[in-house]
């Protein structure tokens, strides 16, 4: 059985610690074709983001594909795909699915946010490979829980951060660990995005797709084609309403989401997390309006200290959201990105963005001479899984990797609920000096509903 993920949290700290030269996720050389052996797919969630999974995933070319289940419980989501798929045996129930995987080899997951360790977990328990949309999990628990299920598995496992395959964070990767601008001591991470809780004006402004600032006293019908009972899933239930569907409103709901720290967080703080071979931060401050109990900030800001790793020295990575940016970028010290990672070390800085990157400052620069590459480049996320499973070779987010990243973007959110400056025990999985922050790790989910 292929190694893959099979890494203890205490194992993954241990080697995130000791890596040298390449990332701790930077893939293996993939091979040029793999076996012609078809990869029977089952896919989970086939709108939005999980229609374009399904497309991108059968139309690859190294390794043949067959659908053999799908499930939605948008039943207009689900007629589009069966369409595409009349073979395709159909669920609008996930856990229904995994009555009988005997044909299944691997299993795409592009639910909601709050359903993605549900959907996750039997099929890692199951023995199978698992593409996941970010984040992973919905908390801190089920991030763990997932991590170390996929440890004990050996599959091939990949979270769906589409930026993490492409060439421009490679070379990023490349610059801040051969040393270009020196040892680095602090990043920073700011997103533009402005959605969740904030004024109507500001709502507008932003350009957020809906503005609400409680939960709705009413109900709703819910349209014809969506089971609602099923869409809650593990999350408390609640009538529904037109500002928690169709997505992403609902990610703004705490019940649901964990606003724009976990999904854009997924993409921009992978790079500082790649690059510097972060693992768990020992503490975690968050600044921003008074937390709301249901909803989500527009607008917020985290900061992160981390400890030696390796070679690398303590650093501190802060994030932005909204409204909220870095000091340097607020002062014209750097070009004014809407979106950026900056990475600032003893010999100069790094701008990134998804595309591009420049050292700063770029007189400083002018004749400096890149190291030749040493991660090799992807053929995309979706197919370097793909191969993975059928080779063994790696992946570029394993959930090794992105189980820690994904608890550290919650970890976030943990602060800012909690309204305290966490000292974070990863071992425990606790914040030693704040009680009250358990309350925002985990959750019972909902009757009938189980991670196994």
């Amino acid at each position: 059985m292929p190694r893959h993920d099979r890494l203890t949290r205490r194992g993954f700290l241990a080697h995130s610690a000791a890596a040298t030269g390449a990332a701790l996720a930077a893939p293996a050389i993939l091979p040029a074709a793999a076996p012609s052996e078809t990869v029977n797919l089952a896919f989970i969630g086939v709108g939005g983001r999980g229609g374009r999974n399904l497309k991108t995933m059968t139309s690859q070319g190294h390794v043949d594909v067959n659908v053999v289940a799908i499930c939605d419980v948008n039943g207009a989501n689900l007629d589009r795909a069966a369409k595409m798929f009349p073979k395709a045996r159909k669920y609008v129930d996930f856990r229904k699915l995994f009555d009988d995987t005997s044909d299944i080899d691997a299993v795409v997951v592009s639910t909601t946010e709050h359903t993605h360790a549900f959907a996750t977990m039997p099929a890692l328990q199951l023995g199978k490979h698992v593409y996941c949309e970010k984040p992973i999990t919905h908390n801190v628990y089920e991030a763990r829980r997932v991590t170390e299920a996929a440890a004990a598995a050996g599959v091939a496992t990949q979270m769906g951060t589409q930026i993490h395959g492409m060439p421009n964070y490679r070379r990023v990767v490349e610059l801040i660990q051969s040393g270009a601008i020196g040892p680095v001591r602090e990043a920073h991470v700011w997103v533009s995005r402005a959605w969740g809780l904030q004024s109507k004006e500001d709502a507008e402004k932003h350009r957020d797709i809906v503005h609400v600032t409680d939960r709705p006293a009413g109900s709703m019908t819910p349209p014809d084609y969506l089971d609602w009972d099923l869409w809650i899933g593990p999350a408390p239930y609640r009538p529904y309403h037109e500002v928690y569907f169709p997505g992403p409103k609902w990610y703004r709901w705490w019940d649901f989401g964990n606003g724009t720290m976990s999904d854009l967080g997924s993409h921009w703080n992978d790079l500082p997390f790649w690059a510097l071979k972060l693992d768990s931060p020992k503490t975690i401050e968050a600044f921003g309006p008074e937390p709301h109990p249901e909803i989500a900030p527009a607008s917020m800001s985290a900061v992160y200290e981390y400890g030696p790793r390796g070679e690398m020295p303590a650093c501190t990575v802060s994030w932005y959201q909204g409204s909220h940016k870095p000091k340097i970028w607020r002062d014209g010290g750097i070009p004014q990105w809407g979106n950026g990672v900056l990475f600032v070390g003893e010999k100069g800085m790094l701008l990134s963005d998804y595309g591009k990157h420049v050292l700063l400052p770029e007189e400083d620069f002018a004749d400096f001479e890149r190291p030749a590459p040493f991660i090799p480049d992807s053929p995309g996320q979706h197919e370097e899984w793909l191969i993975a499973c059928k080779t063994g070779s790696a992946t570029g987010s394993p959930f090794s990797y992105a189980g820690p990243l994904t608890e550290a973007n919650h970890l976030g959110n943990v602060a800012f609920r909690a309204g305290r400056k966490l000292e974070w025990n990863a071992e425990e999985m606790r914040a030693t000096n704040c009680p009250e922050a358990d309350q925002f790790l985990k959750r019972e989910p909902r009757e009938g509903w189980s991670l196994g």
